[in-house]
């Protein structure tokens, strides 16, 4: 069997929709399964990632399909690894749709998705990964529910610095729990910025991104140029500015129109990476 697809890069959190709001955004991970093989073969140009069965992408479909015969696979992707742009919820996505195709398993995109948030543990990456556009969802455990929503017409400018930050060691930062008092202002706030971006009010929008409770206040001591970022940003006429799931990546909310220009004189002070401008991927997982 042969067949081709990709899966979007995705941002999550948008600041307060901490392991519930993700966005997908045009980077992508593109695999082309290009046979049978009497072992699976992953060919890629990643680096220091497994070209076999241990690979992400094949461990997960075979989890989802154990008896799926051995295929050889090509992979190549523009999502930088190990820097909050969802490289291994693509990763798993991808994985899940080898086994539904290879196995003939007829998966609808909610049982995807169900699949895809018990092996991710939260759904904040990998729902926009398959549907698109920015998806919010909930997830007790065991049910998963996810509303898939337009976006104004807006930019990210997304600064990926050179150093990694893996989620475990962005995680492991964060409190076991949190005031009561806190936790009903981190949820009016996320329910804020959900209302604000439905309604288009981006300034509002951008307000309630840069007033998250849950997350950043503890992880700002991995990200210090998150702070300095979100100041310089501000009197260029970013929206708000956020750190992209477990970091380290900082993403910021602009009108299209000054999405270059806010990429060009950030990119003056901070050098230590790289500025990138994406629009919002409206397809999702895609069969090529």
């Amino acid at each position: 069997m042969q067949f081709e697809f990709r899966v979007p890069a995705t941002s999550a959190n948008l600041g307060p929709g901490f392991d519930s709001i993700g966005v997908a955004v045009n980077l992508y991970l593109t695999v082309k399964v290009l046979g049978e093989s009497s072992t699976w073969i992953v060919e890629h140009d990643m680096g220091k990632v497994y070209h076999d069965e241990r690979n992400l992408i094949i461990s997960t479909a075979l989890k989802v399909a154990p008896t799926i015969r051995p295929h050889r696979v090509a992979v190549s992707s523009d999502i930088p690894l190990a820097r909050g742009l969802g490289s291994s919820s693509s990763a798993i996505v991808a994985g899940i749709e080898i086994a539904d195709k290879i196995g003939n398993l007829k998966l609808t995109k909610q049982q995807k998705l169900e699949i895809a948030t018990k092996l991710e543990g939260h759904p904040d990456n990998v729902a926009p990964a398959i549907f698109g556009n920015l998806v919010v969802s909930s997830y007790n455990g065991n049910n998963v529910t996810s509303v898939v929503a337009n976006l104004p017409e807006l930019r990210f400018v997304a600064y990926v610095p050179n150093a990694t930050l893996l989620t475990k060691e962005s995680r492991g930062v964060l409190p076991n729990s949190l005031p009561f008092k806190v936790a009903i202002e981190g949820s009016g706030v996320g329910n804020t910025l959900v209302a604000a971006l439905m309604n288009g009010e981006l300034d509002k929008a951008g307000k309630m991104i840069e007033a998250d409770r849950f997350h950043e206040h503890y992880r700002e001591k991995l990200v210090p140029y998150l702070k300095e970022i979100r100041e310089l940003a501000h009197p260029l006429g970013v929206y708000g500015t956020y750190l992209s799931g477990a970091g380290p990546t900082v993403m910021m909310l602009v009108h299209e129109k000054i999405a270059a220009m806010v990429a060009k004189e950030l990119s003056k002070k901070f050098t230590a990476g790289k500025f990138l401008v994406m629009e919002v991927d409206n397809v999702g997982c895609k069969i090529e």
